[in-house]
């Protein structure tokens, strides 16, 4: 456990981390960011660094969008578990490109349909 309390699996193996960019750099990172605090009640900053915070968007994201192939239906808590992770996984194969399994790991495919949808929007 990593002294920010977030837990990290599905990550091709348990990890522990404050900070889960599931491969973005800071760039794609703030993509992401600038996309959840329009969105998804995002109210940090747009610093690259995704951690709790950031991660408590994309939850309500995955959660709450009507056109979600496969809604997170775990708490809104930043931890980036299995739950998270096959809910963004499934929405990185309906619009993103991905083409792996719906497991809950975030191995090479994850992380590149992951950074397909930051570079999908706009430069911060």
């Amino acid at each position: 456990m990593a002294a920010s309390g977030v837990a990290v699996v599905g990550l091709a193996g348990p990890a522990s981390a404050a900070v889960v960019s599931l491969g973005l750099d800071k760039q794609g990172a703030q993509r992401i960011q600038r996309w959840i605090l329009t969105m998804y009640g995002y109210t940090g900053k747009i610093d690259g660094v995704l951690g709790t915070n950031s991660w408590k968007a994309m939850q309500r994201f995955l959660a709450t969008w009507p056109g979600q192939p496969s809604p997170y239906k775990g708490r809104v808590d930043g931890m980036v578990g299995p739950k998270t992770i096959v809910s963004l996984q499934a929405n990185l194969k309906k619009f993103n490109g991905y083409k792996g399994k719906i497991d809950g790991i975030a191995g090479p495919g994850t992380k590149a349909a992951f950074r397909r949808k930051a570079y999908s929007n706009p430069p911060v």
